[in-house]
């Protein structure tokens, strides 16, 4: 009789387990036969978030539509695990939480395709400093799995491109190389025979060069690179009144279709809006009548971690990661400009920037210059962070009046005058790409450009500071004090003031 039972007990065990068996593969069966959303309705979805809530995360749409914009991305899923974006020694803990969504991949992928049933073919990238990596995942199941660890921070579909299938996209990129005639009334010659924009005035940054020139201060650029054609950036860093500094170029963009390509496309400027930021920053005091930067004395690392001002790539999105952390590791940047970003978050920039916070770093953004699409998006990502400075672009009207392509909001920090009431194609006057060529610059890209610029001085004034320290400084010394205003946070800095 035992034994009758011991061989009952058995059968059900095995057809239970075959039953189980069937549903998962059932389960995975309807995962193959699923059509994603079109990439038009996710952006629907998308576009309808942002205008309700002025902002857009992926944790605000379910596993579907998640899983949808996955299909569209190359099957690249970021991963932000364990409780915090970063940590400064890996425990054995976080080591086990790692391998083990490593291990869970790897086990349920591994029934979509027994080709892919290896680590090294669904690991496309493993942040060392962070607590981030991207993983190959194609299957439903999978995604709702580990949506449903505890260990897992953030799912986000980091191959998935936004703007590539709206109307219009590269179009307006912010990319330029053109040279453009800058009237004169828009300049004013200073020795050694710069020319100074006409928008430095409205800051006094040219009475600011009494006190402070940026000498001693290296500053951070995460953009498209600087023109190797332009050697005011380069072999003649140091002409005219600027002296004892350098400039660094680095490149962590990699150009590629293939997630897995690693080579980058070098530290060269290809598109001409790195260029621009890095001159406004910190072109030289030169002889050659061509612009002068606001800090002309400061010391520049700039970084190709993008090809253009918007981050919808895989790679624009590692690129600008990858060298946030760089410039994070360096003691002696103090400030990283991004006049750069996208109009909802990005997990593996918001965990570098929170990297690069934790280090001292000053991180000035840029609020957001729209040419394809209206201002209702908001101050976008990432000067939408609490660890960004962010900054948008006035102009010289009476009043406080955005530019006219640029954002506002809650989230702005500062403003700086950068464009003509009476002309919008008057903005600031900048060096050009190429070698002996000048141009205009605006939005709220130059703004931030400008303001990176002002924080060196107020830096370079005062170099045993802090962050803090220079961040009440600027605020002290702008046109909202002590009230900070609901579009245009604290104003327009008084750079005067603030190295007095």
């Amino acid at each position: 009789m035992k034994k009758m039972y011991a061989l009952l007990f058995l059968a059900m065990l095995v057809v239970f387990g075959c039953s189980e068996e069937k549903i998962k593969q059932d389960q995975f069966d309807q995962t193959e036969e699923l059509e994603p959303l079109t990439t038009l309705e996710i952006n629907g979805i998308i576009n309808e978030l942002l205008e309700k809530k002025g902002e857009f995360n992926w944790s605000d749409v379910d596993n579907f539509i998640l899983w949808s914009a996955l299909m569209h991305g190359d099957n690249i899923l970021s991963i932000g695990f364990y409780n915090e974006p970063f940590t400064t020694e890996k425990s054995n803990e976080l080591i086990a939480v790692k391998k083990d969504l490593i291990g869970l991949v790897v086990d349920m992928e591994s029934d979509f395709s027994e080709e892919t049933k290896t680590e090294k073919k669904l690991l496309v990238y493993d942040g060392r400093e962070l607590n981030h990596m991207d993983m190959v995942v194609h299957s439903l199941e999978t995604l709702e799995t580990l949506r449903n660890s505890p260990n897992v921070r953030y799912l986000e579909p980091s191959g998935y491109t936004y703007f590539a299938y709206e109307d219009v996209y590269k179009s307006a990129s912010g990319c330029n190389t053109t040279p453009s005639y800058v009237y004169p009334a828009d300049y004013t010659t200073i020795a050694p025979g710069s020319l100074q924009s006409w928008t430095y005035s409205h800051h006094n940054i040219p009475q600011a060069w009494n006190y402070s020139t940026g000498t001693g201060i290296t500053v951070g650029l995460i953009d498209t690179g600087i023109s190797s054609e332009q050697s005011l950036l380069g072999n003649n860093f140091n002409q005219g009144y600027s002296t004892g500094r350098f400039v660094q170029k680095y490149g962590t963009y990699v150009n590629s279709i293939w997630p897995w390509s690693t080579t980058t496309d070098g530290p060269d400027d290809q598109c001409g809006h790195g260029t621009l930021m890095a001159a406004t920053i910190a072109s030289p005091r030169n002889s050659q009548n061509l612009p002068v930067g606001v800090a002309y004395n400061c010391n520049l690392v700039a970084y190709r971690g993008t090809s253009d001002v918007v981050l919808d790539g895989y790679h624009e999105k590692r690129g600008v990661s990858q060298a946030l952390i760089e410039l994070a590791n360096r003691s002696d940047v103090k400030i990283i400009s991004m006049s750069i970003g996208h109009i909802f978050s990005a997990g593996n920039i918001s965990d570098a920037i929170k990297y690069a916070y934790s280090k001292g770093k000053m991180i000035i953004t840029a609020g957001g210059t729209s040419t394809w699409f209206t201002n209702w998006a908001g101050v976008i990502f990432p000067a939408s962070m609490d660890e960004t400075i962010a900054v948008t672009g006035i102009t010289d009207g009476a009043g406080f009046t955005e530019c006219r392509v640029c954002h506002k909001g809650s989230k702005i920090d500062f403003t700086v005058v950068m464009q003509r009431a009476s002309d919008s194609d008057r903005t600031s006057a900048c060096l050009g790409y190429f070698e002996n060529t000048s141009t205009y610059v605006g939005g709220s890209s130059v703004a931030t450009a400008t303001t990176t610029g002002i924080a060196a001085l107020i830096w370079s004034q005062n170099p045993t500071w802090t962050r803090q320290q220079v961040y009440d400084k600027m605020k002290q010394s702008a046109t909202f004090y002590p009230n900070r205003n609901s579009n245009f946070g604290w104003g327009s800095i008084n750079a005067l003031a603030a190295v007095q």
